[in-house]
């Protein structure tokens, strides 16, 4: 009776953060959509957000329907299944498409009728750093690739498997998640203000992470062996990791930049920097 009850609230779980994270994809672009522009904001958070998700929903679809991988899993997790469920799945494809989107608005703001910004302010422009986790991304998950096809182990409990370059894929969107926040961060705190920077996006991202770690501990107590945690990890760091960073832009928005917010008001949706307004671009 208990499990049947908690199968069904771990499904409620599930499908509930999958519509807040989705929705909170929509804000952002409406936001920039409405002011004509993209200043306030970075183009790194837009940019790596896209191979992030490209990469949870290769890891994602692979633990979902490739038997090989099912199998290493559970050779490696006690004859376990792996925790990812459809809803997962589902929301890093929604997440790809929206994702994507709002990176035209900053790459081709003309197409969208925005402003153009200056290659001087911040956040215009990629910060190197940016590109160079992008690209570790890139390298790391074919190194993996090469050191499995070349030891070709026959045992994949111990040795190199093809679910280790899984691993590698979902690892590089859990590097993602933890650096993607901080050049907004720093962005809200040059301009100290968050003006631009959509609020509703965070509120729907803390709750959907609430609910996706919650939904990925259920999942794991349902099988009886915490394994369901550390063998998805992904999940795991991704509903934290945001969680943590949506605390700090909640704290950017209503408490440290609170005055800058009610002098603008609903004007919130004016752009922050005119044409003669430029910030220096940090790499």
């Amino acid at each position: 009776m208990a499990a049947s009850f908690l199968t069904i609230v771990s499904r409620l779980f599930g499908w509930i953060y999958f519509f807040c994270w989705s929705f909170s994809f929509y804000p952002q672009a409406i936001l920039n959509f409405r002011r004509k522009s993209t200043s306030g904001t970075t183009i790194d958070f837009t940019a790596i957000n896209v191979q992030g998700f490209i990469a949870y929903f290769t890891s994602n679809a692979a633990f979902l329907f490739s038997s090989e991988i099912r199998r290493q899993y559970a050779l490696r997790n006690h004859g376990l299944t792996p925790t990812v469920q459809i809803n997962d799945l589902a929301f890093a494809a929604h997440a790809i498409v929206l994702t994507t989107i709002t990176w035209t608005q900053y790459m081709f703001p003309a197409a969208w009728g925005f402003d153009k910004r200056g290659k001087g302010e911040h956040g215009a422009r990629m910060s190197s750093w940016i590109k160079g986790i992008i690209v570790g991304g890139l390298v790391g998950v074919g190194v993996t690739a090469l050191i499995v096809s070349a030891r070709n182990d026959e045992d994949p409990k111990n040795g190199w498997a093809w679910i280790d370059v899984i691993y590698a894929v979902s690892y590089v969107k859990v590097v993602i998640t933890l650096v993607k926040y901080l050049p907004q961060v720093i962005t809200n705190y040059r301009n100290q203000s968050t003006r631009g920077w959509s609020i509703l996006q965070i509120l729907l991202d803390f709750v959907g992470g609430i609910l996706s770690v919650s939904q990925l501990f259920i999942d794991s107590y349902l099988q009886g062996d915490w394994s369901g945690v550390t063998g998805n990890p992904v999940k795991l760091a991704l509903g934290n990791f945001s969680m943590f960073f949506d605390l700090v832009f909640m704290a950017q928005h209503y408490y440290l930049y609170r005055r800058d917010r009610k002098s603008f008001g609903v004007m919130e949706d004016d752009p922050l920097l005119d044409g003669d307004s430029r910030w220096e671009r940090i790499d």
